[in-house]
């Protein structure tokens, strides 16, 4: 693994926009314009390496679906501070009818530096982002800067072939809709979601657009209905499930949720059975399961225990995203228990190339390793001012 500095293409960001990446450029606090996709730079890794990743990427995989499964059956829904019955009963129908119920992807965060085993920091398996960046305009620059060279990187037609296998999964008689929230001034979820309904499209599903702020209930058929009023079958949402449960609407959407058919319900994907891996507390679970692990560091649910004098923690929010709320304390910090629910995981600072704090991205189509995207960021923390950077196999 290492990081080459490289000459940006002229128009480039003309040319990614085109490519699908609506906001090439990012607004930081001094109102400045800097970019978000920086090809400025890019990174190479070995064939030997990729590989070693991908095998590391999908045991991780098979490791959170066995934590997922004890959480379940040990009803440790309290440490993900799920304490209403009605939201764990739902968990555990989706779990344990999973098979059929439609997963689309998912995307882990590592630290990785070349040297040693990749280091798990986090698992977003329900609503994540950086997909587009990671799919379609690398592939494109690679093809214009390095023709030839390889890359990690089958997600477009990985997730063309996932929705073909969950198209049996779909109830018959409407369209799969594909919803984002109209709250997001920046576009990145509208980015997203348009991406993947026109993989659903590739695969040939019927599709149609809704954002989740036009979704209403029809309170005379007691069923999800979109702007014309035509019953809301299915959805792909890239939405959190805890809003989900937690919004005015929460009675209506585990009252009519679909974990595996059923008339007059909405089987929306991803199902709820993934709030259990893009909850920090998984990574504490983990680690009460496979203690010393390679690929994952120690992580505690009350506490920082022993890493506070040890080697340093992070407090993560059980639901954090994009860095929010992530405090860093550095080894002999007097240790600090939080009043909200935190993950306390053991420091591994991100390895810095050329002064820059990179993190890998390694993106799970179905139960399979899918591609890479890289993220850098000038502090420890990966937060919404980091750039994307591509890579190629050399």
């Amino acid at each position: 693994m290492r990081r080459h500095a490289i000459t940006p293409r002229p128009d480039w960001q003309r040319i990614v926009e085109e490519q699908g990446l609506i906001y090439p450029l990012t607004r930081h606090p001094d109102d400045s314009l800097r970019p978000y996709w920086d090809e400025s730079a890019y990174y190479s890794f070995s064939l030997a390496e990729v590989e070693a990743l991908e095998e590391t990427v999908e045991e991780l995989h098979r490791m959170c679906l066995a934590a997922a499964d004890h959480i379940v059956s040990a009803n440790r829904f309290a440490d993900l501070g799920i304490t209403d019955p009605r939201i764990a009963g739902a968990v555990t129908e989706a779990w344990h009818r999973r098979a059929e119920l439609p997963s689309v992807y998912g995307r882990f965060d590592l630290r990785y530096d070349g040297t040693g085993p990749a280091k798990l920091l986090e698992y977003n398996a329900d609503t994540p982002t950086s997909l587009v960046e990671a799919a379609s305009p690398q592939w494109f620059w690679m093809e214009d800067r390095f023709p030839g060279a390889d890359q990690w990187n089958s997600l477009h037609e990985r997730l063309v072939a996932a929705w073909k296998e969950q198209d049996a999964l779909l109830p018959p008689g409407g369209p799969l809709y594909f919803a984002h929230s109209s709250a997001d001034e920046l576009g990145e979820d509208l980015m997203t979601v348009a991406y993947l309904k026109e993989t659903a499209e590739q695969a040939g599903l019927d599709t149609d657009w809704i954002s989740m702020e036009e979704i209403g209930w029809d309170p005379l058929s007691g069923r999800f209905v979109d702007h014309q009023l035509r019953f809301i079958r299915s959805c792909f949402k890239l939405y959190p499930w805890e809003w989900m449960t937690e919004d005015r609407f929460a009675d209506h959407v585990l009252g009519t949720l679909d974990n595996g058919g059923g008339t007059g319900s909405t089987l929306w994907i991803e199902p709820a059975w993934k709030m259990l891996l893009s909850n920090k507390a998984l990574l504490a679970v983990l680690w009460d399961l496979y203690p010393g692990h390679p690929n994952l560091l120690p992580a505690h649910l009350d506490g920082p225990r022993e890493l506070a004098a040890d080697r340093g923690y992070v407090a993560k929010p059980l639901l954090g995203r994009e860095g929010a709320g992530v405090t860093v304390h550095a080894p002999g910090a007097a240790p600090v228990v939080r009043e909200e629910a935190c993950c306390y995981q053991q420091l591994a600072p991100l390895p810095a190339f050329d002064g820059h704090h990179v993190v890998l991205g390694a993106w799970v189509v179905g139960e399979e390793s899918a591609g890479l995207g890289i993220r850098e960021s000038s502090d420890l923390v990966t937060d919404e001012y980091a750039r994307f950077l591509p890579h190629v196999i050399l």
